[in-house]
């Protein structure tokens, strides 16, 4: 069992105030993997504070000298990427050779994004031709919190930290209790690449504790989160009192509209996009819309891939999904099967129970609900696992006000060789992202959605901006 009780705070790691332990548990064998502390005010407070001293020596420091830190961070990264890796598969259960390429490797890409997006980038500009004496300067927000969540825990955290560190920032990072080793470990990279002191910070906890207390904090100019829309609420209103910018990632329900013109392997993409990382992704595709004249037969293709969907522990090579992540998201999924067979939605691939042959670990069979409306639980409500909702539709007009008619608005899909249809229904679909035809989105592409999945926008250029401010300045030139 690995102990990880101390912080990482002004460039030492600390003990934490006061004894606090939590045990991280592996969730494909349900035993304790490490012990860590959950931090008290006092500890998010000195992490703050060495934010706080930190800033104006960070933020004042040239740009070149800035990026050159995080290159240095992009090779300690690339060098370690498969201890990260085998961090990642123990804390959240993705297998070992998803965490090593998908999961471990979403951060170094996005480091390498960063820096492309950061040598490109303006931080000083003219207004325009119209007024040639003003200036607009991009500068760094100030101390931001960072609240990460344990599904994609470096994707996120380096979605974060890096393009907050690079503009000028200085962090305070809470990742997720249930995951949080490889954040633990990425506290090390920032260490040895030589970033100062105070610029980057770590504190574990949870989100009533070290969450609350960062997001209602004097002195944290700006919180960005990843989690649920109901945490993400409750942060916004925490942090309306000291007037901070907030921004928010948060849940989805993907739409995936797949037209009788769709090509042979969209079924097929749709479920295994679903099933990818036990179906816990934010953006994952769990209500697949089907054009009626092509429902029974992707029905039937949907039930023969999931059957074929293997399940297995996170430390077996191969590629099949692993567990949950935890005891509690176990429970709630099978709840919400329950539900969906309760409702009259019809099961034509797993259901409720293990795997056969996982008695233990929090294994989900993969799913799929035939004969779904909208208004059911299991189309509303997003289960974060595994489980698929299929509905069918008759019309364009029909698909685009279900894919609609949900209070997220995170990533759409569309199946379709007709171009032109794709492209009108993408843009009448109400989300943030839309994917089209299997094709992924480019790197540096901006990560976010509409309505109750969140604001702002994550990577590239989008990225870098959520942690600037703009400032006008007149009378620049002496023309």
């Amino acid at each position: 069992m690995l102990d990880k009780r101390k912080f990482y705070i002004n460039g030492q790691w600390v003990s934490p105030a006061k004894e606090n332990d939590l045990d991280v548990i592996n969730p494909s064998t349900e035993e304790v993997c490490a012990v860590i502390s959950l931090g008290s005010q006092a500890d998010t407070d000195a992490a703050v504070k060495a934010a706080k001293d930190a800033f104006i020596p960070w933020s004042e420091r040239s740009a070149e000298e800035r990026i050159g830190y995080i290159e240095k961070l992009a090779e300690v990264y690339k060098a370690r990427s498969a201890e990260m890796g085998e961090a990642i598969s123990m804390e959240m259960g993705a297998p070992i050779s998803l965490a090593q390429t998908a999961q471990s490797g979403s951060g170094y890409a996005h480091i390498k994004n960063f820096i492309r997006a950061f040598k490109s980038f303006e931080f000083d500009r003219e207004l325009g031709a119209h007024a040639p004496n003003d200036q607009i300067l991009y500068e760094p927000v100030g101390v931001c919190g960072l609240i990460t969540p344990w599904n994609w825990p470096m994707n996120q955290v380096t979605l974060k930290a890096v393009p907050a560190m690079a503009v000028g920032c200085t962090v305070v990072l809470k990742p997720s209790e249930i995951a949080p080793l490889s954040s633990l470990l990425f506290a090390e990279f920032v260490d040895e690449a030589g970033i100062p002191a105070g610029v980057f910070n770590l504190v574990n906890g949870d989100g009533m504790g070290v969450g609350s207390q960062l997001s209602g904090h004097k002195d944290v100019d700006m919180i960005s989160f990843t989690g649920s829309t109901r945490a993400g609420i409750a942060i916004s209103k925490n942090a309306a009192d000291t007037v901070k910018r907030v921004a928010l990632e948060l849940g989805g329900k993907g739409a995936n509209v797949v037209f009788a013109d769709a090509d042979e392997k969209a079924v097929k993409r749709g479920i295994i996009q679903c099933m990818n990382n036990t179906g816990q992704s934010c953006n994952a595709p769990t209500r697949m819309l089907v054009e009626r004249s092509i429902y029974d037969k992707a029905v039937e293709t949907a039930a023969e891939v999931a059957a074929g969907v293997a399940v297995g522990p996170s430390a077996e090579e191969g590629r099949h999904i692993g567990p949950v992540v935890s005891e509690a998201q176990f429970n709630k999924i099978q709840g919400l099967i329950e539900k969906g067979i309760s409702e009259g939605a019809r099961v034509v691939a797993g259901g409720l129970g293990r795997p056969e042959g996982l008695e233990k670990g929090y294994f989900v069979r993969p799913t799929v609900f035939a004969d779904v409306n909208n208004e059911m639980t299991i189309a509303r409500e997003e289960i974060f696992g595994p489980v698929l909702a299929m509905i069918p539709f008759d019309t364009e007009e029909e698909a685009v006000e279900i894919a609609n008619d949900t209070v997220y608005g995170l990533t759409n899909y569309i199946q379709t060789t007709d171009l032109d249809k794709a492209r009108r229904v993408a843009r009448r679909l109400r989300s943030g992202m839309v994917e089209m035809n299997g094709q992924m989105r480019g790197a540096g592409a901006p990560f976010g959605g509409y309505k109750q999945s969140g604001n702002g926008r994550e990577g590239g250029v989008w990225g870098l901006e959520d942690f600037l401010e703009v400032k006008s300045v007149s009378g620049w030139s002496n023309n």
